[in-house]
């Protein structure tokens, strides 16, 4: 894809403290020219390697944060034909079951949206600057998702 057409993507990225509205954000990504939005919900989780999970608190330095998602989104977008991307990723406490981060995607075909997904979603959890508090029965711990 020509540098040409990556300006024509269409890309949002943010963090925020407010529950990510997934259905909104579908009907953000709609495209004619798109065969299929697809979307990646990563949410917390009541367990870790065998512990009991309470809750989790993220915190990020945002403007940081919100360069390098949309550094991943670009970067994608040279690498497939994205007609629209949209990534949230929430800040806060959250409870169990609650999203914690949001990539939505329209593509023409299936195939590059899921590679899409994948792309986008290991590269946050590799190079965003995200740090989460764990929440367990029997303690709490400190982890950085990005560098």
């Amino acid at each position: 894809m020509s540098s040409a057409d990556v300006s024509q993507t269409a890309v949002r990225v943010a963090i925020l403290e407010e529950k990510i509205d997934v259905a909104a954000l579908h009907c953000e990504v709609e495209d004619d020219g798109a065969g299929c939005s697809l979307s990646f919900i990563g949410t917390v989780r009541d367990n870790k390697q065998g512990r009991r999970v309470l809750r989790i608190h993220y915190e990020s330095y945002a403007a940081m944060a919100e360069r390098v998602m949309l550094r991943i989104a670009q970067e994608a977008a040279e690498k497939w034909p994205i007609r629209r991307i949209v990534i949230e990723h929430r800040t806060g406490l959250l409870e169990i079951g609650d999203a914690s981060v949001a990539i939505v995607v329209s593509t023409a075909h299936r195939a590059e949206g899921f590679d899409v997904l994948r792309y986008v979603i290991e590269a946050l959890k590799r190079d965003v600057p995200v740090w989460k508090k764990e929440h367990f029965e029997d303690g709490e711990v400190w982890v950085q998702e990005g560098p």
